[in-house]
């Protein structure tokens, strides 16, 4: 995937930090490739970058406007369309990671026609998928899961091969998200491939390795979650994984935006995911527990820290405060 930087990420009318997924992935982990960012008046979000127009992006060297947003649904409203006409009209190729493909809209066809400028769909994929085998594949792997979605999956998979990395040990991220693919420039959008072929596209994702190569495979949504579980179910058995990482948020008590469904105890979600991991390889085990804590001031993330960490017998990190050196050390013990 050629993609032309530096970008200027657009957060569109977002009130919902997040929905913003893919703009703070993008901040936080190849800040080199991120000039700055540009919104409509109505949003209340920011990433905390410099606010510049398209055209002065442009100007400044800017190869393409992506969509930080991932609203649910992954649709493109129509209030946006001005803002990246203005954009395709000022050179620079639009980047969406939105199942709503760009070329529904006319007028970004005819304003890319104009400038000669890009409509790239990360989400989309050309290629043929096959099912999933369920073959025993070379090599190792590593899968974050989560109790929902947009809580850390990404953040610890992308941590997580660093801290691996920094002992020597050979691994990949694998992205299977639009956030993921931008940061890492290949990888299958997982959440839009027909369903049939969920699982043989996370097998495509982490092909046979080395015998000592840890892949470090993206989790995307949650078991528990009632719109996307199936998703995640084809990830988690196509993955194969050795090892899991369970992600949390613990200020939330149910699913975000579906307050009717309580989200399971820890103990509780790892054994529901190693019993459905368990079908493409009976060896898994979960190796760690990452926590998003940025709700948690120092002295309750710790008390939090070593009350989970007591009662699961695991490593219990935040990647975004400490690291995951710990988890990286009972991965490869």
């Amino acid at each position: 995937m050629n993609l032309r930087k530096p970008y200027l990420v657009f957060l569109g009318e977002i009130t919902l930090k997040s929905d913003a997924k893919t703009g703070f992935g993008l901040r936080d982990w190849c800040p080199a490739d991120v000039i700055g960012q540009w919104a409509l008046p109505q949003a209340t979000v920011s990433l905390g970058l410099p606010v510049i127009a398209p055209s002065d992006a442009a100007a400044l060297g800017a190869g393409s406007l992506v969509i930080g947003v991932a609203p649910v649904g992954g649709q493109l409203p129509d209030s946006w369309v001005p803002t990246l006409v203005q954009a395709l009209d000022a050179g620079l190729d639009i980047v969406s990671g939105l199942h709503t493909r760009l070329e529904s809209h006319p007028a970004l066809v005819a304003a890319a026609a104009r400038s000669g400028a890009r409509l790239v769909n990360v989400r989309q994929s050309e290629r043929p998928l096959p099912t999933g085998t369920g073959r025993k594949r070379s090599g190792l792997r590593v899968l974050t899961v989560g109790t929902d979605c947009a809580l850390g999956k990404k953040y610890t998979a992308l941590a997580l091969t660093r801290a691996l990395h920094a002992r020597g040990a050979k691994a990949s991220f694998r992205a299977t998200g639009q956030t993921g693919i931008m940061i890492a420039g290949e990888g299958i959008a997982i959440d839009a491939v027909v369903a049939d072929f969920i699982a043989g596209a996370a097998e495509m994702v982490s092909p046979d390795n080395a015998a000592d190569h840890w892949d470090v495979i993206e989790g995307q949504g949650a078991l528990f979650h009632p719109a996307y579980a199936g998703v995640t179910l084809g990830l988690l058995h196509g993955s194969q994984p050795d090892a899991i990482v369970l992600c949390h948020d613990p200020s939330r008590t149910t699913i975000e935006d579906y307050p009717h469904i309580p989200l399971p105890r820890l103990r509780e979600a790892i054994r529901r995911y190693i019993e459905a991991a368990q079908l493409t390889n009976p060896g898994v085990r979960c190796v760690g527990v990452a926590i998003n804590s940025s709700t948690l001031d120092d002295a309750a993330w710790a008390r939090y820290r070593q009350v989970v960490a007591d009662e699961l017998g695991l490593p219990v990190c935040d990647p975004m405060r400490g690291g995951v050196d710990a988890i990286a050390q009972a991965l490869l013990a």
